[in-house]
C-alpha cells in the first residue's frame, strides 16, 4: 500500500526501534511508496511513512532492495556532499563514506553482510541516519 510521506520534523527526530517479523507488512508498504516516488526519491526509511522501525528500502536500477535492522559495521574514505530528502524541503551538507560494510536482514529475515560503494552506500547511510532521528 502506498503511504503518505511524513514531513513532521518532531516525529522524524525520534529514534526507531528494531523491526521483527510482525513488521513484514511495513516492508511491502515501503517498497510500494518508494516505487510511487521514484521520480524524485531513491531510498526511504520506515519513519518516512509513519513507522518507527529500523527498515529501509533503496532502488538499485529496476530493483528495490529492502534492509531490516541494518547496521553499518565499517566506513571508509569520507567525503562531503549535499543531500535532499523527500520528507524535507531543500538540501543539506553532510559527511558520507565511499565504502561501507553492512549487516542486515532481507525481507525474509535472512542475515546478510555486504559491502556497498558509491551512491548506493550514500543512500544507505542517509536512511540509517533516519533511524537515529538524524535529519539530512
Amino acid at each position: 500500500m502506498i503511504r503518505e510521506v511524513v514531513k513532521d520534523i518532531l516525529f522524524l527526530e525520534q529514534k526507531s526501534e528494531p523491526a521483527n517479523k510482525e513488521d513484514a507488512g511495513v516492508i511491502n508498504d515501503l517498497i510500494d511508496t518508494l516505487r510511487a516516488n521514484l521520480e524524485h526519491c531513491v531510498g526511504m526509511a520506515a519513519n518516512m511513512i509513519g513507522v518507527k522501525k529500523r527498515i529501509l528500502v533503496f532502488s538499485a536500477g529496476n530493483i528495490i532492495v529492502p534492509m531490516v535492522n541494518p547496521v553499518i559495521l565499517k566506513k571508509e574514505d569520507s567525503y562531503e556532499t549535499e543531500e535532499s530528502c523527500l520528507s524535507l524541503i531543500g538540501s543539506r551538507k553532510t559527511t558520507r563514506y565511499e565504502t561501507i560494510e553492512v549487516e542486515y536482514l532481507d525481507k525474509n529475515f535472512n542475515k546478510h553482510k555486504q559491502v556497498f560503494t558509491g551512491f548506493t552506500a550514500q543512500i544507505i547511510q542517509h536512511e540509517v541516519d533516519h533511524f537515529e532521528g538524524i535529519i539530512i
